[in-house]
Formats: structure tokens, sequence, C-alpha cells
């Protein structure tokens, strides 16, 4: 079935690290203007020890 080649390619396009690299740089990019947004409007900055650790799926420590 048709369907199925397509549900095995994006799965192998999902388990590729450069995947998780633009996924992580993309999660980044909105957490940084979703920070600048709550801060302009008038919210305390989160403390720089607070930040959010990403993990991959094969269970290795990706930079935040």
């Amino acid at each position: 079935m048709e369907t199925d080649k397509f549900e095995k390619a994006f799965s192998d396009f999902l388990d590729q690290d450069e995947y998780d690299e633009v996924q992580n740089a993309l999660f980044r990019m909105v957490r940084s203007s979703f920070k600048a947004g709550w801060e302009a409007a008038g919210g305390e900055s989160p403390r720089p020890d607070s930040g959010i650790r990403l993990f991959s799926s094969r269970g290795e420590r990706k930079p935040k």
C-alpha cells in the first residue's frame, strides 16, 4: 500500500540527526521570541539556569 511507503519514509526522515537539529533550532527560536514578548509585557525574565534541556529520542544530550 502506498500509504505504508509514505509512513515509512516519513518515519525515516524524522529519525535523522538533521531533523533533530532543525527541530531544536526552531524550538529555541520560538522560545526566544516568546521570552522577548513576555519581557516586553512586563514579565520577569527566567533565571539563566532554569533553561530547558532537550534530549533526542536516542538519549543523547542536546544543547539548549
